[in-house]
Formats: C-alpha cells, structure tokens, sequence
C-alpha cells in the first residue's frame, strides 16, 4: 500500500505540489494572523480601563486628581521596604505591603520624576495586596504610596536618597 501511494504521489507531484504549497502557505498565513489577533485581544481590552491621563501628568497632585483621590489619611498599615540610599536611580527596588483590610488597589508616586505616576496596581477580593518592584527615580524624592480601601484613601511615604540620577 505504501508503495502504491509513492506511485501515485509521484506521478502528481509535479502539477500538484506547487499548487499544495501555495494553498498551505495562504493558509498557515492565515492561521497565524489569527492567533496574533486573537491574543492582542486582551491586551486592546487593558488598554481601553488604562488612565493615560493620569500616566502622563507630570506633577504629583494632578495625577493624583486623575486618579480620583482625595482627603488621604496617613497610616502605618502601609508598608514601604525601599533603600534609605539608592546608588542608581535607573533601579530602585521597592516593595509595598498594605495590612489595610479589603485594599482595593495600590497606586506608587515619585513626585521629582519626569512622570508622578510610578504604578497604579488593582487587587480583586483575597489577593494579597504586596507589589515588589524596581522604579525609577530621577531624583531625591518621597515615594508616595495611596491604598484605596472600600472609598477611602490611606498613604504612606519613604524618602529614597539617590546618588546616581536614573531618569535623565
């Protein structure tokens, strides 16, 4: 049988082979422009919720108003581990840990960056509100941590000493 098949292959290949790989290149094409598209999907839908406006603005009390804060509170519930001194400003390694129950989202500000708006980080019910991330940081400066719990807003702020400007 096998044989059989070589026979007939043979004897079509050369009218019907370039045909066939034409026909599975379009396809193959088509398949894969699909996918992509199908995986850019969720990326547009983030996209669509993502505050830009609050993203670019440079000054601290804007992007907080974009942001929809107001009437902060301070509180020691929220943790901030950054360095005292940080040797490069291009990465400063910072974490947060907020001990506020039902912390709906963790917003990050460095008020001397090009940018207030470091990071706005949303948690949904049972998430464990901890972010561990590296930052830049243009110069000396506050980081200014804002935990939205229920309607109301609680901060916290650490002072980062930077030796080496990371923004410029």
């Amino acid at each position: 049988m096998r044989l059989v098949n070589t026979k007939i292959n043979s004897k079509l290949n050369p009218t019907i082979k370039p045909i066939l790989d034409t026909k599975r290149r379009a396809l193959l094409s088509v398949m894969m422009t699909a996918s992509v598209s199908a995986l850019l999907l969720p990326v547009k839908a983030i996209a669509a919720i993502w505050n830009k406006a609050a993203f670019e603005a440079t000054q601290l009390n804007q992007a907080q108003k974009d942001l929809g804060i107001s009437d902060e509170l301070p509180s020691q519930e929220i943790e901030i581990i950054a360095p005292d001194r940080a040797e490069n400003g291009a990465i400063v390694q910072v974490e947060i840990k907020s001990r506020i129950p039902q912390t709906e989202a963790i917003a990050i500000f460095v008020d001397k960056n090009p940018t207030a708006l470091i990071g706005n980080y949303m948690f949904t019910n049972g998430a464990l509100p901890q972010i561990i991330t590296r930052i830049k940081m243009a110069d000396t400066s506050d980081i200014k941590i804002v935990v939205k719990a229920g309607d109301k807003y609680y901060t916290n702020t650490k002072n980062v000493v930077v030796l080496e400007n990371g923004c410029g």
